[in-house]
């Protein structure tokens, strides 16, 4: 098995064909509930991107649940992946599980309905540059312009579903700023902690 791959673990059912195995992704996207436990890359955002829009084919309205767990990463393909599921007509519940941070948080906070459990977090700050800078002083120029509108791009976002200000999001982000449960609750970055699933 290679290092991309994760292991699924498999549930036996006695059927009327006799014991069959299902694997267990494959419940529970039978029971409307995706998980985001990975960085967000083009490959988990278009897996996630996929199963979504079949869930909608399947039945507008009843909702879907997205766990999530992830330490951010891809600021293009995440913004991907909320604008489909803006576009959705059935409600999305997402649940933090453990930490959403950076792209995961704000993917976490876009949800209609919006649950953590309680020993997990958030956390949020301004997108970072990757693979370092070099090139013509123009060039550069041009890659801060874009990192500049990609900040404001998802301090929007975040203003949108938190009820913040931009000036106090552009604070917050500033820096990486951790919210345990409660405090996300407080903030608007979530709705409510939960005990159950």
């Amino acid at each position: 098995m290679s290092d991309t791959n994760t292991f699924s673990p498999s549930i036996l059912r006695e059927t009327n064909l006799g014991l069959q195995r299902f694997d267990i992704l494959d419940h529970m996207l039978a029971n409307r509930e995706l998980e985001l436990t990975c960085p967000i890359t083009a490959d988990s955002v278009a897996d996630t991107i996929r199963c979504l829009l079949y869930l909608q084919r399947e039945d507008a309205d009843t909702p879907i649940t997205l766990y999530i767990n992830s330490p951010g990463g891809e600021v293009q393909s995440g913004l991907a992946l909320y604008d489909v599921m803006q576009a959705l007509t059935c409600p999305i519940r997402t649940v933090c599980l453990g930490l959403a941070a950076s792209m995961g948080a704000l993917l976490f906070i876009s949800g209609n309905t919006r649950e953590m459990l309680p020993h997990s977090r958030v956390m949020i700050h301004d997108p970072l540059i990757g693979g370092g800078i070099g090139g013509s002083a123009l060039s550069v120029k041009a890659r801060a312009d874009d990192l500049m509108r990609i900040r404001d791009v998802t301090a929007e976002v975040i203003a949108r579903h938190t009820g913040m200000t931009l000036e106090e999001v552009f604070a917050l982000t500033a820096t990486d700023t951790y919210f345990e449960a409660e405090a996300a609750v407080e903030a608007g970055l979530a709705d409510r902690i939960i005990t159950s699933l």
